[in-house]
């Protein structure tokens, strides 16, 4: 398909919405499988998190500012605890990490997955314990991999030949013996984006199940004996509804699990399925329940189980966004309202792009809702863009807001838990926001706003 000179997010010039989005009945209503769980809309038409106003927040903390449900976070890291209690469930760090949120995973018993340098170091200044930690990434540098066997990191998810390699010498440095997964690329494309759809053979990712590389790198660390081979690794993408594809993948996985146990007599005792479990950014989402995506994922590995002859390994999940996405939301003011009659109406927005890329990047789709009143004006298919010199900086492609909207007023978009804090920038110099826990009638900073002496304080020129 041919890009639109414009973006890609213009080939749509004259759209009335996607087919799946329905004029609202009240524009004031809030859509509960969208919004953290503390979240209501007061009498007044403005609302409130952890039992603090969003007018009163905004005057505090100034906008935009994502707004963390501290109960909301802490009551999810629970239902997965809870769903998958035979199994280790590790947090994906890459979704969302600050010291703040790791000492919430670490009190309510969860592992934690990093993915870079930087990710562990958070984790290790937060008090983390060191072997509940996975390490994941394509090109783990040396110092990064020396860090981990340093601090004791429970597993570290090998990707490559060249990293076991090196992983070997510094294990063989340092008088170590780390427990490794070997990341299998199933050969299963995830119903995602192609951006994060991780298990196909063309991609970055991990060792090829088709080519023999899998084994062989099994093979190698077996013979070797300097790794700790403790199980294999599956990840086939994110914003999965779909449990099928983790049906395939475990079948493909376990069937090279017993193709290990045939040649080589061992028979490895972790299965790791990954994460990507997908949530609600709009009405047309439909995310399953932890306890749901617990019953379909063990049913799966038992039964291939079953069909190879295999004891079932001690599994392990990762997700990310199902637990930090929805207990977050992003809030705004607006600044214009520019109607283009007869093709769209543009709400503009004190943010955009820098605090959330996803539109941009995966052309994802988003709510809002005015948040400091009620309106009793009709609904208006709007556009609602941030303040960027950019074309594409689109924040929401299409909601029905009250028709009234109007400068000052505060817009809240929910969902902007997972990644829009972690792949923020500061495109155009414009500072990043800060993230504001909510709980009890209580807010405290846990990421303070960045400011334009930071930016200068970089700049050493």
């Amino acid at each position: 398909m041919r890009a639109h000179e414009a973006g890609a997010l213009h080939g749509d010039l004259g759209s009335r919405g996607p087919a799946w989005l329905r004029t609202p009945e009240d524009v004031n209503a809030l859509v509960p499988q969208l919004w953290p769980r503390t979240v209501t809309r007061t009498d007044a038409g403005d609302l409130q998190i952890g039992g603090v106003g969003v007018a009163d927040l905004a005057a505090d903390y100034g906008t935009p500012a994502y707004l963390l449900d501290e109960d909301d976070l802490r009551a999810r890291c629970r239902d997965f605890k809870a769903a998958f209690a035979e199994a280790d469930v590790y947090y994906a760090g890459k979704s969302f990490i600050c010291k703040a949120v790791v000492r919430v995973i670490d009190e309510e018993g969860l592992f934690l997955d990093v993915c870079s340098g930087g990710e562990l170091a958070v984790a290790l200044a937060a008090g983390f314990p060191a072997e509940r930690i996975g390490f994941h990434g394509n090109n783990k540098s040396v110092s990064e991999l020396r860090r981990a066997l340093e601090a004791g990191v429970g597993r570290i998810i090998v990707d490559s030949f060249h990293e076991i390699a090196r992983l070997s010498e510094l294990a063989t440095e340092l008088n170590k013996r780390p427990g490794v997964l070997i990341r299998v690329t199933v050969g299963v494309e995830a119903h995602t984006h192609e951006f994060i759809a991780t298990a196909h053979e063309d991609q970055k990712f991990g060792f090829s199940l088709a080519g023999g590389a899998a084994f062989a790198a099994a093979a190698q660390i077996l013979d070797e004996g300097v790794l700790d081979l403790r199980g294999l690794h599956s990840h086939i993408g994110s914003q999965i509804f779909d449990t099928s594809g983790f049906e395939v993948a475990a079948r493909r996985i376990l069937e090279l699990q017993a193709q290990i146990r045939d040649a080589r007599g061992v028979e490895l005792p972790e299965l790791d399925l990954g994460g990507g479990f997908g949530i609600a950014y709009t009405t047309q989402d439909d995310p399953s329940t932890p306890g749901d995506l617990a019953k379909r994922i063990n049913k799966i590995v038992e039964s291939e189980c079953e069909l190879a002859s295999l004891r079932k390994p001690h599994l392990s999940i990762e997700p990310g966004r199902a637990i930090v996405g929805p207990a977050v939301f992003t809030l705004y003011e607006v600044g214009t309202v520019k109607d283009v009659d007869g093709i769209r109406t543009y709400v503009s927005v004190d943010g955009g792009m820098s605090d959330n890329i996803r539109t941009a990047l995966y052309d994802a789709s988003y709510s809002a809702t005015v948040a400091n009143r009620r309106s009793d004006a009709e609904p208006l298919l709007a556009r609602v863009v941030g303040k960027h010199c950019e074309s594409g900086d689109i924040v929401v492609k299409d909601e029905f807001l009250p028709s009234d909207v109007q400068p000052g007023d505060l817009l809240a978009v929910p969902g902007t838990g997972a990644y829009c804090r972690s792949m923020a920038s500061n495109y155009n110099h414009v500072p990043r926001p800060p993230v504001v826990a909510v709980r009890d009638g209580a807010a405290r900073v846990i990421v303070r706003r960045e400011t334009e002496d930071d930016l200068l304080a970089l700049d050493v020129g």
